[in-house]
């Protein structure tokens, strides 16, 4: 249920982004920030919830995250301005980016023996989030408004508090020592991560992937709207794009558990990006759902990601700490994508310039995957 929360305030907003600013005020240049505050919360959460378990513990800061989560969805659907509209919008993503980072450490926690299976049921879970409110946001927006479609998505993050509660009560008055809690407490063990290739190259390739996929899911209606098309066919594009994830939430986790070293699987995925930018920039319309589909195997790469946190640690501790590492400074970089796409966009007036810049980000994320990929644990780094 944490997982299925992890992007729902992402994708109820962009296919309702232009609607929203008609009614609120706000110009299109503005679409790029609130495309931007995704990944900077997240990034900002990376490296803030290591701290927050190491004082509370895993299980509370879950909890925790997902009533931040509820109370910005909820709130941000009620304010009738720009800046108030980015605050709660930023303290629902604050929420979702903490959970982001406890998540792995909590599957490395209870399921040591079960990764595959379990990281692809929680990043299964995240791709289902994804893909229901941009394929609803529309249609129930123009039933009811965007108020009650952008906030009836809060229902989700208070349900999804509700399990913690139990296991916390579950969990009271035991001993039990949580070491998941150490990166958040030691300096030492953050000072040898941010040594370590291996964390910087898992950055690359994360980070790479979230600039990217956040660029298309804040871009997409807009590059498909200019050559002609409605806003309900770019948001069931958006939700296509996302519902492609799905595949490879399935599949990924089990090429990184089987293969000791999975880097000619990022090589294709690379590859599908590549093709889908030519498709969209040459003839969008032409073959629309090809090319988004060949989008969304892309996004391959965060699965396996967020599954190589996993495979590359030995323990919780090692697990939290670089889940920590990775998505903040992974989604820090990534900030940049929706922003600087659409920046290029203005400067140029066309797609040329921005799908560039993208090529670019995957080339770099192939870099970094070569690192992420190489069979090796982050605790034999450290020794």
């Amino acid at each position: 249920m944490s997982a299925l929360t992890l992007r729902v305030a992402v994708t109820a907003f962009s296919p309702l982004a232009e609607r929203i600013g008609d009614d609120i005020g706000y110009s299109t240049a503005i679409i790029g920030v609130f495309g931007m505050v995704p990944t900077a919360m997240f990034a900002l959460s990376g490296l803030i919830a290591p701290f927050l378990v190491g004082r509370i513990g895993l299980e509370r800061t879950a909890l925790t995250a997902m009533v931040l989560a509820g109370l910005g969805m909820l709130i941000r659907a009620l304010v009738g301005g720009t800046g108030e509209l980015l605050l709660f919008s930023g303290l629902a993503l604050a929420g979702m980016g903490i959970g982001n980072v406890v998540i792995p450490p909590l599957v490395k926690r209870y399921f040591p023996d079960r990764l595959a299976v379990i990281s692809s049921l929680y990043i299964t879970m995240v791709q289902l989030g994804t893909v229901v409110p941009a394929l609803i946001a529309v249609p129930v927006a123009q039933a009811h408004g965007w108020r009650i479609s952008l906030g009836l998505w809060a229902v989700l993050g208070f349900a999804a508090a509700l399990p913690w509660i139990g296991v916390l009560r579950v969990r009271r008055g035991r001993d039990v020592v949580d070491e998941t809690a150490l990166p958040g407490a030691e300096p030492e063990v953050r000072g040898r991560v941010w040594r370590s290739p291996l964390a910087w190259g898992m950055a690359a390739m994360f980070g790479m992937t979230s600039l990217t996929t956040y660029a298309m899911f804040a871009w997409l209606p807009r590059i498909l709207a200019e050559a002609g098309a409605s806003d309900g066919f770019g948001g069931t594009m958006v939700g296509l794009f996302a519902l492609v994830g799905l595949v490879s939430a399935f599949t990924a986790p089990t090429i990184v558990a089987r293969f000791r070293n999975p880097f000619p699987f990022v090589v294709l995925f690379a590859a599908f990006f590549f093709i889908a930018f030519v498709g969209l920039l040459i003839a969008p319309m032409s073959a629309t759902v090809l090319w988004v589909v060949i989008l969304g195997l892309g996004p391959s790469t965060f699965p396996m990601a967020l599954t190589l946190i996993n495979v590359r640690t030995r323990t919780a501790r090692g697990s939290a700490a670089l889940s920590g590492f990775t998505q903040g400074i992974g989604y820090g970089v990534a900030c940049a994508g929706p922003l600087l796409f659409g920046a290029l966009h203005t400067a140029t007036g066309g797609w040329l310039a921005p799908f560039a810049m993208l090529s670019v980000a995957v080339l770099v994320l192939l870099v970094g995957a070569w690192q992420a990929c190489r069979p090796r644990v982050l605790e034999d780094g450290w020794a």
